[in-house]
């Protein structure tokens, strides 16, 4: 209950001060379920349709079920070698995209809860300071990333990572998706990986949520399509960098990581 009704709070204000549609947020979890469908391990094998994610049960003000992570069992394991690892044991080989590296991270923090909506501030999101550190540290721009797995636990989440990456101006996050969706019905309902880019596993709501580590599946889908082992969900040209994000809390705490792969 506190999770929902902290994300459906900012998701109010956002409509409010940006002019958020309701449908925009539905959006999202079409769009994602069509993702998932490509990936044999996730939960919605399905795409969802528009009307239905807005018929399904209202949790929130603005908020419905199919707008929810899907809670799952599951696990994720990745192993991190040192530099000095790294170069003791694998140096004499050839580096390829199968063995990616973290270029850079970046951390910020935020309130725990959200204020009252009268209340709320752009200042109070701390997405766009973890973005500007890993980015920073990597020497990059958002132009040199090739594909995002963002944190997406409800509608709003996506739609301010989108934002808060650069892949969009503040505020135009919901027609970012509202573009994608209509791109998508163009082709008879089905979403290209290569055209979005993003949480082609089909991200929290579609693929499943282990709690508590539904952002390392961001992790393993970057390395995948680095790697160009993500099957029908492969991006064209493979990706040689990614961005994942995980969010913790209510926007409380931000961790971004840039990926390259092995030639980076």
């Amino acid at each position: 209950h506190v999770y929902r009704t902290g994300y459906d709070r900012y998701a109010q204000w956002y409509m409010k001060r940006y002019g958020l549609k309701r449908e925009q947020l539905a959006m999202v979890p079409v769009l994602m379920s069509s993702m998932a469908a490509r990936h044999p391990d996730a939960m919605c094998r399905e795409p969802y349709k528009l009307d239905e994610v807005l018929r399904s049960r209202r949790i929130a003000p603005v908020t419905n079920l199919l707008e929810c992570a899907r809670r799952a069992d599951g696990a994720v394991a990745l192993i991190l070698s040192s530099e000095s690892h790294y170069a003791r044991y694998f140096a004499r080989k050839k580096l390829d995209s199968s063995k990616p590296v973290v270029v850079s991270v970046g951390e910020a923090s935020g309130p725990l809860f959200p204020p009252a909506i009268e209340n709320i501030t752009p200042e109070l999101f701390s997405c766009e300071r973890a973005v500007k550190f890993a980015l920073g540290a990597a020497q990059l721009g958002i132009q040199d990333i090739d594909f995002f797995g963002l944190y997406d636990c409800f509608p709003i989440c996506l739609i301010r990572a989108i934002e808060a990456v650069g892949l969009c101006p503040i505020g135009k996050g919901g027609e970012f998706v509202e573009a994608a969706y209509s791109e998508m019905m163009k082709n008879q309902g089905v979403i290209e990986p290569s055209q979005l880019r993003i949480n082609t596993h089909g991200g929290l709501q579609c693929f499943g949520a282990p709690w508590e580590v539904p952002a390392m599946y961001n992790v393993t889908e970057a390395i995948a399509q680095m790697a160009c082992s993500a099957g029908n969900r492969q991006i064209w040209p493979v990706p040689k960098r990614a961005m994942v994000y995980g969010n913790g809390g209510i926007f409380s705490a931000s961790s971004v990581a840039v990926l390259g792969n092995g030639v980076y």
